[in-house]
């Protein structure tokens, strides 16, 4: 016969939820069991009682269960007492709280390497009262424990209740983990995913660096909903232990949690949404009456000098936009407080103030942005627009920025408008077929790279013009004698024409280069 008394969820305080029940200490204190004695592992008296079965057959070790208090008269073993010896070391191997024994009806005494192996275990080996029946003994305690669950359940409900009530009521992370330090005595703290200390009450020194597990003071509970994991809820006790039932009420408590951190993700979105329509609005010149007036309501700064700042995801990537957004926000929070940021589909706007070092910016939000590599994005930047009516050429000018700095540099390009120079012009060719055809009427064999001598006549064609045909600086730049240069200009005039003398030429051999360079093209 068992009684099993264990809630349905039961696990080990190590593993995050508390074990309901009574120690075998607390069991030897029922009346039933006035007349017992403890003969042996008395250091095992704080095991944790949860289940009471009987010991009816010989073969019990395959019905046991952990936590549980085992009552014998001895009956199986009457006939094979040498068992005797070996089976507190079963039991405890199998997780069982405690042995109960009443002797002289089938057992007459237990042997000493019995109590010997319980000593040795910290397996309490208990003599029970001949004149209490075992059906006594059972109801007192499965009584006491369902008392004790009872109580444990009751507290746990009524803590639920209390953060429920803050979040009805609108509180906040703050006023969830004040609720929990005060109900059970402890400092508590939620971070988020990244570790990052969200809100904390009680000794907050020692809950600056939180473990991700439980250990050495801390209680740790997952936060999740809706299946992500929002980060967790630490509880800190100096002594190292919490009370039974403590982590019961924690669990309740990141579910609070959890609903706090998605009530402000929701609210978060649809402020997102707000925030980003609006700036689109003005950055394509339909912001309306009162612009600067209806940013501030943001905490956004419109009415100075400012540059616009475009960060695209570069195409093969294909990544959440909240993430780009994200490491933005965090560098702009950092560099200006009151300037605007919004995301759309593919893309990040910023409007900084002119004073902020825009390059600077952009490596920052590189780095907040390192969670998702190997994902780049490629960044523009406009020039110093005055006020929010040139905000619209100012956006433009940085969108321009991004994509052709692209092209020249490949993804994770961060270019200004004022850099772009010709490639502006170029940009704007959407017959890439026709550039090609120029690229190879202009160039002749240079066009190309499958030939690695045509390459470096190529390089030396672009030095001369960049040094607007100064051979000595040419030779120079390249490393080369002064005849050997003057070898190669003669090859390229022979495959080229006569650049050194026609302007015009050299006007398309020089764009043609610049075509070669943007890539795509």
């Amino acid at each position: 016969m068992a009684a099993d008394l264990s809630p349905p969820a039961m696990r080990s305080a190590s593993t995050g939820t508390i074990i309901h029940g009574v120690s075998v200490g607390e069991v030897l204190g029922v009346s039933t069991l006035a007349g017992a004695r403890l003969i042996g592992g008395e250091s095992g008296l704080d095991r944790v009682v949860q289940r009471l079965n009987v010991m009816e057959v010989p073969d019990i070790l395959a019905w046991v269960k952990p936590h549980e208090l085992l009552l014998t008269t001895g009956y199986p073993l009457r006939n094979t007492p040498q068992s005797l010896g070996t089976l507190v070391t079963d039991l405890d191997e199998r997780g069982l709280a405690a042995l109960g024994v009443k002797l002289g009806r089938y057992v007459d005494e237990l042997p000493g390497e019995m109590v010997e192996q319980a000593d040795r275990l910290g397996f309490p080996l208990i003599l029970l009262p001949n004149d209490v029946g075992f059906d006594d003994i059972l109801n007192q305690v499965l009584t006491d424990i369902l008392n004790r669950q009872a109580a444990l359940l009751a507290r746990t409900e009524e803590a639920h209740r209390a953060l429920v009530q803050i979040v009805l009521a609108g509180g906040g992370l703050r006023e969830v983990v004040a609720e929990v330090a005060g109900l059970l005595d402890v400092s508590v703290a939620v971070v988020d995913a990244a570790g990052a200390v969200l809100s904390a009450a009680g000794d907050t020194a020692a809950l600056e660096a939180v473990p991700a597990v439980s250990g050495g003071g801390y209680t740790v509970v997952p936060v999740v909903a809706g299946g992500h994991h929002h980060g967790r809820i630490v509880a800190y006790t100096p002594g190292g232990a919490m009370r039974e039932g403590d982590v019961g009420i924690l669990e309740r408590a990141a579910t609070v949690a959890a609903l706090v951190v998605t009530r402000q993700e929701a609210v978060t979105a649809v402020e997102s949404k707000y925030r980003a329509d609006f700036l689109r609005d003005v950055l394509t010149g339909r912001g309306g009456l009162r612009v600067a007036a209806r940013a501030r309501a943001f905490g956004w700064d419109l009415e100075r000098p400012v540059g616009v700042v475009v960060a695209e995801i570069d195409p093969e990537w294909d990544i959440p936009p909240d993430r780009l957004l994200a490491a933005w926000v965090t560098a702009l929070r950092r560099h200006d407080p009151n300037g605007a940021v919004a995301g759309f589909s593919h893309e990040v706007v910023a409007i900084v103030g002119s004073g902020v070092d825009l390059t600077r910016l952009a490596k920052d939000a590189t780095a907040s942005f390192a969670d998702s590599r190997p994902a780049t994005f490629s960044t523009g930047m406009s020039r110093v627009a005055q006020g929010a009516d040139a905000l619209p050429d100012a956006y433009g000018q940085a969108l321009k920025a991004a994509r052709v700095g692209r092209q020249l540099h490949g993804r994770g390009a961060v270019a200004h408008f004022d850099q772009l120079g010709v490639y502006r012009l170029l940009s704007l060719v959407n017959d890439t077929a026709e550039l090609h055809a120029f690229v190879k009427e202009t160039l002749g064999p240079l066009a190309g790279d499958d030939d690695a001598e045509n390459a470096d006549l190529r390089r030396t064609l672009q030095v001369l013009l960049e040094t607007n045909l100064n051979v000595a600086e040419t030779a120079r730049r390249l490393h080369f004698h002064y005849n050997t240069l003057r070898y190669r200009i003669g090859k390229l005039e022979r495959m080229l024409g006569n650049f050194t003398e026609d302007a015009h030429l050299r006007l398309n051999l020089t764009l043609a280069l610049h075509v070669l360079r943007m890539r795509g093209i």
